[in-house]
C-alpha cells in the first residue's frame, strides 16, 4: 500500500512531467504591450445582482460564523 509520501511525490513527479510534455515554450507565449489598455474591459452588473452576491457571501460567512463558535463542547474540568 502506498503512503502518503509516496503519493505526493507521484503526483509531484506526473505534474512535472505533463508541464514538460506540453511543450509550449517561454518565447512562444504573446504578450500583449506593455501600454495596452484593452487587457481588462469594464462590464456592468445590475444592481440586483451585486446586491444578490453580497448578500450570499454574508450569510455564508454568518453560517460559519455561527457553526464555528457553536460546535466548541465544554471544556472538562478535573
Amino acid at each position: 500500500m502506498l503512503n502518503q509520501r509516496q503519493i505526493l511525490g507521484s503526483l509531484g513527479s506526473l505534474g512535472i512531467m505533463v508541464g514538460i510534455a506540453s511543450g509550449v515554450r517561454a518565447n512562444q507565449i504573446s504578450i500583449p504591450p506593455a501600454n495596452s489598455t484593452a487587457q481588462f474591459r469594464h462590464i456592468e452588473q445590475p444592481l440586483s445582482l451585486k446586491i444578490g452576491v453580497t448578500a450570499a457571501g454574508l450569510t455564508l460567512i454568518s453560517l460559519e460564523l455561527w457553526w464555528f463558535l457553536s460546535s466548541k463542547k465544554p471544556a472538562k474540568t478535573r
